[in-house]
């Protein structure tokens, strides 16, 4: 069966990976053909004047500060580290240095061996009328240029001297056959290195990717808990760790979700069972029976307001946390809230053998929502009662500090595990299971959380494992509104 041809996806990142390494390869390529084939002539010749140039200049500088003999010897060093012929004579054509010639008192006044040339060159520089002159000869039965250069050399008490350059410039032709053929083979294999390396490296690069997209889409169709793996690269792995970190969350939010909403059904289930069951007692054996009657309407009219609670306390922290419960600020003094409060508990202390102390410092006067603040500190309290220990001792605290009011709710109870402090203010959640605290619907806590959220307040627990736990909670007196101050929710202190 013949394999179907699959068109390439031109907008991946591994496409475009190649695709833009191949074109570095080309450019750089095509800057070498550039630089060793079409310009190699200009550069040649252009190297040529500057080294006649520098040449005329070191010479220069030679005469102005050394004496004869030590002129000729460095003259000779210059002329034998040059490729060029050069020559040194006054106006008047009397030759001072010719390579590899010695002028002694009774030798004889060489000959040049461009003695021509010199003339031509003397005179097109008298003609120029500049200090100095240079052109390009060349000769076409050899197929040779020679770059020409002469200038005047000014000696002071001397007279005046012209200094003459012939430097050939060798054809560069066959040099640029080689170097062409070179390039051919250099440019092959960079062209296929490139290909195969660039393969490699968008493979390397992208198979990451695919595998976290693969992942991703298995996340997105509910499957939580996934572990992603960003491999070889800090700024993959960094996003592997963060969809890591949504995936665990995710799947703690599922569990928990599934739990609220078990925990829902289980609450719901319960008081209307119990309704159902009296009902149907008033209906089959009380309804004769006025004390029995009444005694099974009072349990109907218990898990009804039970119910109700429940399903209020449930509408108003989704409304709190979905931002649409607005708070009503009024001036008040929370000591005076706390005393009233405690009042209405007095029978049950009594009654059940509590010790319910009150402390407080100041009058704590603060604007924000009495209503909810009320409810806070009953939520708070009543939580205390089921977990007071055994000695029942229950202590409330109010300190007036400058900008801040804080409040305390103490027991002595069982205490909360460290590692579940973090989570206690979450909706049914349960610590664990030797330590298990709740409330009456299981949304206390999370009530009092968004209560506070609401009013920018800090609050947080202290507890310690058979001793007792400590909520407490910081109210500015002109507090931030609507969660505009952090909470501190997550801190875990031993007691």
């Amino acid at each position: 069966m013949k394999r179907k041809f699959r068109k390439p996806d031109t907008k991946s990142l591994r496409f475009k990976l190649w695709v833009y390494f191949l074109l570095f390869t080309v450019l750089i390529m095509g800057v070498l053909w550039m630089v060793q084939v079409f310009f190699l002539n200009s550069f040649y010749e252009d190297m040529k004047i500057r080294e006649t140039t520098k040449t005329v200049a070191d010479i220069e500088a030679l005469y102005r500060s050394n004496d004869t003999a030590t002129i000729r010897a460095q003259l000779t060093e210059i002329y034998e580290a040059g490729d060029m012929y050069m020559e040194i004579q006054t106006v008047s054509g009397t030759p001072v240095y010719i390579p590899n010639i010695s002028f002694g008192e009774e030798a004889l006044i060489p000959v040049s061996v461009y003695q021509e040339e010199i003339k031509d060159l003397k005179t097109a520089l008298e003609e120029s009328g500049e200090r100095s002159f240079s052109r390009r000869v060349s000769d076409n039965s050899l197929s040779l240029t020679t770059l020409e250069y002469a200038t005047y050399i000014e000696l002071e008490g001397q007279e005046q001297r012209i200094l003459y350059i012939f430097s050939p410039l060798y054809p560069v032709g066959s040099t640029i056959d080689i170097l062409v053929s070179q390039l051919i083979y250099v440019t092959i294999i960079s062209i296929l290195m490139a290909c195969i390396i660039s393969l490699y490296l968008a493979r390397r690069i992208t198979q990451p990717l695919i595998s976290i997209t693969q992942s991703a889409a298995r996340l997105g169709e509910g499957e939580y808990g996934i572990i992603f793996d960003g491999a070889h690269y800090s700024e993959i792995i960094r996003l592997a760790d963060t969809l890591t970190y949504t995936s665990l969350e995710l799947a703690k939010t599922d569990n928990m979700q599934k739990d609220v909403i078990a925990n829902v059904s289980h609450d719901l289930r319960t008081p209307l069972t119990m309704i159902t069951s009296y009902a149907e007692m008033i209906r089959d054996l009380s309804g004769e029976n006025p004390e029995k009657r009444n005694a099974h309407l009072q349990v109907i009219m218990d898990e009804a307001d039970r119910l109700n609670t429940l399903v209020t306390d449930f509408l108003d922290i989704s409304h709190m946390q979905s931002g649409r419960k607005e708070i009503s600020l009024t001036e008040f003094s929370m000591k005076e809230i706390i005393e009233s409060l405690l009042q209405s508990y007095t029978g049950y202390v009594e009654q059940e053998g509590y010790k319910l102390v009150f402390i407080s410092r100041g009058q704590g006067v603060i604007r924000a929502d009495q209503e909810r603040i009320k409810q806070v500190i009953s939520n708070l309290v009543s939580n205390a009662f089921k977990y007071s220990g055994s000695d029942k001792h229950i202590e409330v605290k109010m300190f007036d500090e400058g900008d801040y009011v804080r409040c305390e709710v103490s027991d002595h109870g069982i205490g909360i595990p460290k590692k579940d402090l973090r989570h206690i203010w979450e909706r049914y959640y349960k610590a664990s299971t030797n330590y298990h605290r709740s409330d009456s619907t299981g949304l206390g806590l999370s009530i009092v959380k968004e209560i506070l959220l609401l009013h920018g307040a800090n609050f947080g627990v202290e507890s310690a494992l058979k001793k007792g736990s400590t909520f407490w909670f910081e109210i500015r007196k002109n507090p931030l509104v609507k969660g505009a101050a952090a909470a501190e929710d997550t801190e875990e202190t031993d007691g």
